[in-house]
């Protein structure tokens, strides 16, 4: 069965990942002890929404779903950290054909791949994109920005590394395991 980029299926996990997204975003968080900085649930479920729709569901879902969080809560989505979940939904969402756990098939090798996947998202998104866009945005102090990024990013690698690998691999166990089904 050829997976599609962008279906029917791909336009309704958006609008429901999305949803689903700023819900967890919203109240299943933690506060870190850093302002505007939580330990974020919502990046696990992003992931399982990349590793199954791929990238455009993954670049939609992150971005639409932190703006409408940011919206609920600030009154204004804050556009350098929707940028940057945005990313982290891209680039997850790029293994998607790789780890095509559509299959039933979520090993070891898979499960190496997605995490080391997972870490460069959130490397690239947190350390690097949402700070220098603080910057260059919102001329915040550099001190301020690179730490939140880097506790966001920090707490969204063992998030992800955690719960984004139980959610993807309980998810692959519902599917059927390609080459299982014999003629008798």
């Amino acid at each position: 069965m050829k997976k599609e980029i962008f279906g029917i299926k791909t336009i309704v996990a958006i609008g429901i990942g999305s949803a689903v997204f700023m819900i967890l975003a919203r109240f299943a968080s933690i506060p870190t002890g850093i302002p505007n900085t939580e330990i974020q649930t919502a990046y696990a479920f992003l992931a399982l929404m990349a590793v199954i729709y791929g990238p455009i569901a993954g670049i939609a879902i992150g971005f639409i779903g932190h703006a409408i969080k940011d919206l609920t809560v600030y009154g204004s989505p804050w556009l350098s950290w929707v940028i940057a979940s945005a990313v982290v939904g891209l680039i997850i969402g790029l293994s998607w054909n790789k780890l095509n756990i559509s299959e039933g098939n979520f090993g070891k090798k898979k499960i190496i791949g997605f995490n080391i996947c997972q870490v460069l998202a959130n490397v690239i998104s947190w350390f690097i994109i949402a700070p220098s866009l603080d910057r260059l945005i919102y001329a915040e102090p550099s001190n301020k920005v690179y730490l939140q990024g880097a506790v966001a990013g920090i707490t969204n690698i063992i998030t992800v590394g955690i719960i984004g690998t139980i959610l993807i691999f309980l998810y692959s166990k519902t599917r059927i395991k390609k080459d299982s089904l014999n003629k008798e």
